[in-house]
């Protein structure tokens, strides 16, 4: 089954094409949509204490290496700027 692009219907491998399914009414949606939110939630797992603070503490290393990491860009920065254009009166 392969999508039309133009035209958006569903178009078997022969090039006939399948009839579309009945839409929905939009209290019908809005329960299926509600239906799958609970389904997607299901297979939520919740990470265990150790996990969430082994998870926890990657995320905080990460964050302080860029930290580092734009400081020190920064700091070469202000000392290109200062080099290139020099500082008046010093």
């Amino acid at each position: 089954m392969v999508q039309d692009e133009p035209k958006g219907e569903v178009v078997s491998a022969e090039g006939t094409t399948a009839p579309r399914e009945k839409k929905l009414n939009v209290f019908a949606r809005i329960a299926l949509f509600v239906r799958q939110v609970f389904a997607e939630l299901r297979k939520v797992v919740t990470p265990t204490r150790q996990e969430l603070l082994k998870y926890t503490a990657v995320v905080l290393g990460f964050v302080v290496v860029m930290m580092a990491l734009v400081y020190g860009l920064d700091v070469l920065f202000v000392w290109i700027t200062s080099y290139v254009f020099g500082v008046p009166g010093a």
